[in-house]
This record gives C-alpha cells, sequence and structure tokens, in this order.
C-alpha cells in the first residue's frame, strides 16, 4: 500500500474523514441509534460482530468511496477483522480508495483541572508497529476538555503531544483530538486557550506533521492559523454532538476545515433499511457532509 498515495490524498483529497471508531463502551449507543436494542446480543463478541455488520455495510456502499470519503477511522478491532476477505484497511484503501487510520486511545481518566486526559496505552508501541504492518496511515487520540481552564488545556495539549511524537516515531501520522464539549459554559474562550497552545507545541515538531481533529467552534475561522501552520497536514472537524445540519452548517463557514463526523454520518441509517434504502440514505448524507467540507 503506497504510503505516498495516502499522504497525498489526505493533504490535498477533497471530501472529509468518515469516523467508524466507536469503541466497547460507546457500541451499545451506536447500535441503538441503527435499530439494534441491546436484547439483540448476548455478549460482547455479538455486540461487536454486529457493529462489525454495520461498519462493513457502509464501507461497501456504493457513496463511499475516495472520490467523496479521504479516509477512514478504524476501531482496533476493525482493523484485525476482514472485510469481503480482505484485512480491513487493506480493503477500504485498495477497493475503496480511502485512507485508513486507527483509534489508538483507551478511554478518558476522571476530570481534573476541567478536562480529561486519555488513560495510559500499555502497549501502545505493538499496537503501533502492527497498525504500520498492516497498511494503516495514521491514529486518532481523544481527550476531553470540560472548562475554559488554562491548566487543564495546557496538560491536554502536552499529552496528545507526547502520544503524536510515539505514533510519528513508527511512521505513522497522528490525528490529535482535543475535544472541546459543545455545552460547555466560555466555549469560545476555552477554544482560543486551545488554539494558542497547539501553536505553543506545534514549534516543537521541527519538520515533521500532525493533523488536529477539533471541536466546531463558535467563532468561525478562530482555527485558521493552524490550518495554515506548515507542520499541521490537515484540520478535520469532529460533530461533537451537533446534528448534521447544525455541524454542516457551521462547518461550511471554516475554510480549509474538512469534517470528520462519526454520529453525524451514521443519522438516519437503521439495520432494517432494504440495501438500497440504506445506500441511498448513506449516498445523500456523504453528499451533504462533502458539500459542507468543501464549502470552505
Amino acid at each position: 500500500m503506497s504510503q505516498s498515495e495516502m499522504l497525498e490524498q489526505v493533504r490535498n483529497g477533497n471530501g472529509f474523514i468518515a469516523a467508524l471508531d466507536q469503541s466497547g463502551g460507546s457500541t451499545p449507543k451506536a447500535l441503538r441509534l441503527y435499530g439494534v436494542e441491546e436484547s439483540a446480543y448476548a455478549n460482547d463478541v455479538e455486540m461487536f460482530d454486529l457493529i462489525h455488520g454495520m461498519r462493513s455495510r457502509i464501507v461497501n456502499a456504493p457513496a463511499f468511496t475516495g472520490a467523496k470519503v479521504v479516509g477512514a477511522i478504524l476501531f482496533e478491532m476493525t482493523m484485525d477483522r476482514q472485510i469481503n476477505g480482505k484485512p480491513s484497511a487493506q480493503y477500504i484503501w485498495e477497493d475503496r480508495r480511502v485512507v485508513p487510520f486507527l483509534k489508538i486511545d483507551k478511554g478518558l481518566e476522571d476530570a481534573k483541572d476541567g478536562v480529561q486526559l486519555m488513560r495510559p496505552m500499555p502497549g501502545l508501541d505493538d499496537l503501533l508497529a502492527r497498525a504500520a504492518k498492516g497498511g494503516i496511515f495514521g491514529t486518532k487520540e481523544r481527550s476531553v476538555i470540560g472548562e475554559a481552564n488554562a491548566a487543564g488545556i495546557e496538560a491536554i495539549v502536552a499529552q496528545q503531544f507526547d502520544v503524536g511524537r510515539q505514533v510519528l516515531a513508527h511512521g505513522l501520522v497522528p490525528i490529535l483530538e482535543p475535544e472541546i464539549t459543545i455545552t460547555m459554559d466560555r466555549k469560545a474562550e476555552a477554544e482560543e486557550m486551545l488554539r494558542d497552545s497547539i501553536l505553543r507545541h506545534l514549534g516543537e515538531l521541527g519538520d515533521q506533521q500532525i493533523m488536529l481533529k477539533l471541536t466546531l467552534p463558535e467563532q468561525a475561522n478562530i482555527y485558521q492559523p493552524l490550518v495554515d501552520h506548515p507542520n499541521v497536514l490537515r484540520v478535520v472537524a469532529l460533530s461533537g454532538g451537533y446534528n448534521r445540519a447544525e455541524a454542516n452548517a457551521r462547518l461550511a463557514q471554516n475554510t480549509g476545515i474538512i469534517a470528520s463526523f462519526s454520529r453525524a454520518l451514521t443519522e438516519g441509517l437503521s439495520a432494517d433499511q432494504s440495501d438500497e434504502a440504506f445506500n441511498t440514505a448513506l449516498s445523500t448524507t456523504i453528499e451533504e457532509i462533502f458539500a459542507a467540507s468543501v464549502a470552505g
């Protein structure tokens, strides 16, 4: 799998990055939204089989190709499974021309200083080596900002860059995701703090490039200095609980930022839809998110 072709697509491709990385904790909710109740599975094995079936159905839909979907973020268990008889990362790149990323964080610590840092990631180097060997282009790691607290935000950003450097050492491109909670007080103030902290840390990267996944901001283009920074390959936006219409409207106002939606991508999809109805609904969604991503 050509790393240079993937890099070109991530840097210059029109479209968005699909987030298909629901983990064990968020899978039941994702399945409920897909019309699969918890009574439909007896254990985690059956649950993960069902969510893999949903992800495979999305990936195989006619509209899910590199023409509008630049990349897709996979859950570790998805990377370790197959789609249509091929390892998942290999399939989505070779057959769908969509660049594969891997979610690597193991969830969140309890809140301190208004933020939730990432839990320790034992075995991360082994996972990154396996990901690189399996054709993964980059990673994504999430932590959460719940208050406009300068000390907390600095701790979040420092941890994100520490993990990012570990990812870069394996030849992978990290997507740093310090998510700002959309319902928090002083959200706009937190966004300024986050931008300024990231800018300080970018100066320590030399000639290496990272990506950023950020909550859609209150003030359009507040993250423009990050979009334009030579150490930032791409800035993508998470929907963060905004519905698709609101997320797309906000996204279209931010120049150079593309979507990386999860819930907003699967909104309106259901397990009991016929393939025709499912593919039509997903095609409409992809068109809408694509349009908002390229509008800026």
